[in-house]
């Protein structure tokens, strides 16, 4: 039977991952058959305003939900905390609840602003919460607020996301180095970049895991096809899991590999996070411990290096 699947924030550097793997089964490896995947923006669907949200599903139904959509602005959430908190916490609070309601799994995306960055091993999924800013605090209560709704599903915890997509650092980098003969980057801030294909890859796995066991369950009990309660086999509890790329590096060893990788002359120059204030505080470090969502069948994790090459060839053949 066909799986349909929402996607909300489908103009983000996650939500047009998801579109290139949705459209290339090459790239998907062929896990999302038998699935149809609706994508939606802030046009379709605006989490700025419930009543647009209860409008948008008074009158459609799906078999799972994908929310990729998020304030993603960390200085500037400083500036907007009732923005942020709006489409990071009470938005998402509402998507659990339809989640919930109609019985189908929700998944969901997070970020590692909501530890403290004071550790000096890779957070586990069960480390104390405790953001330093604006963005990190809305993503977390966006967190509880899954957790609390009862719904089933997933959380995915990730970081320093970049792409062919979008506004990012590896962009950025590249804009800047062509333009400068040097840029100073800050090397005490620790963490493990993310392509945004990977992510996708890993979301993709979690869903169709999931419905692999479904199909199971539906063998053995057919009546649950059609039942109005259908229930998902996701365990009893929302699961957490950390997902980036493997590796560890600072925010200058990324910007060294960066234009290393793609021939850039650009020196860069390492500077401490106080050299370089901004309006919202950064972790120092960032790094996370994957052993959890590794676990999963068909599960990749590219070394960082590797998927930065491919997403610069990505890049490269866009121009």
């Amino acid at each position: 039977m066909t799986k349909r699947i929402l996607v909300t924030g489908k103009n983000g550097q996650l939500g047009q991952s998801l579109q290139k793997l949705v459209e290339d089964s090459s790239l998907s490896l062929g896990i999302t058959a038998g699935m149809v995947f609706t994508f939606v923006g802030r046009d379709e669907l605006g989490l700025t305003c419930s009543d647009s949200i209860s409008a948008f599903f008074s009158n459609q139904r799906f078999d799972a939900m994908i929310n990729c959509a998020a304030y993603t602005a960390v200085d500037k959430a400083e500036s907007e905390p009732e923005l942020a908190d709006q489409i990071n916490h009470i938005a998402v609070a509402q998507l659990a609840e339809i989640a919930k309601v109609q019985a189908i799994p929700l998944i969901h995306i997070s970020t590692d602003y909501v530890f403290d960055g004071q550790s000096y091993k890779p957070y586990t999924e069960a480390d104390l919460t405790d953001p330093q800013n604006v963005y990190g605090l809305t993503k977390l209560k966006g967190e509880q607020a899954i957790l609390a709704s009862g719904c089933k599903g997933a959380i995915i915890r990730t970081s320093w996301v970049y792409s062919e997509f979008g506004s990012n650092f590896v962009k950025t980098m590249l804009r800047l180095g062509k333009e400068r003969d040097s840029l100073s980057v800050i090397f005490d801030q620790i963490g493990s970049p993310t392509y945004a294909t990977d992510l996708a890859q890993a979301v993709l796995v979690i869903l169709n895991s999931a419905f692999s066991k479904l199909n199971e369950q539906q063998m053995q009990v057919p009546e649950i096809q059609n039942s109005p309660r259908r229930k998902y086999p996701w365990g009893a509890k929302l699961k957490i899991y950390h997902f980036s790329n493997e590796g560890v590096c600072s925010w200058y060893d990324f910007a060294k590999a960066i234009f290393e990788l793609s021939d850039v002359s650009c020196h860069v120059l390492p500077i401490e996070t106080k050299d370089y204030p901004t309006p919202a505080k950064r972790p120092h470090y960032s790094v996370m411990n994957k052993a959890k969502i590794k676990q999963l069948p068909g599960l990749v994790v590219p070394y960082w290096r590797d998927s930065l090459q491919t997403c610069l060839k990505e890049l490269e053949a866009k121009e």
